[in-house]
């Protein structure tokens, strides 16, 4: 079993507002959870208004799919024209791993 998590941090474009953080990270949160069948939610900047830091795990038999996902995953946030992606930070635990 391999699990990885990806850690993505964004910078959102014109927020002025923790509400408005809200109605602008919580669709990505959840199209990554629809398309991609990840666990994920917002797990850091949460008092910073145009500052998101958005956490995504994946669980597969196989190194080379979780990576895929992650990989998929990356790319949809960084495609997003409301956001900029500043920076993702891959982390992976397999069998060999105690």
């Amino acid at each position: 079993m391999f699990v990885g998590a990806l850690e993505l941090d964004v910078l959102l474009g014109d927020v002025g507002s923790l509400k408005e953080k809200r109605s602008v990270v919580r669709p990505i949160v959840a199209e990554l959870r629809k398309r991609f069948e990840v666990a994920v939610a917002e797990a850091g900047h949460l008092d910073l208004h145009r500052r998101a830091l958005i956490g995504v795990s994946c669980v597969a038999a196989e190194s080379g799919h979780v990576t895929d996902v992650l990989d998929a995953c990356e790319r949809l946030v960084a495609a997003r024209p409301e956001l900029e992606l500043l920076s993702a930070r891959h982390r992976m635990l397999g069998p060999e791993d105690d």
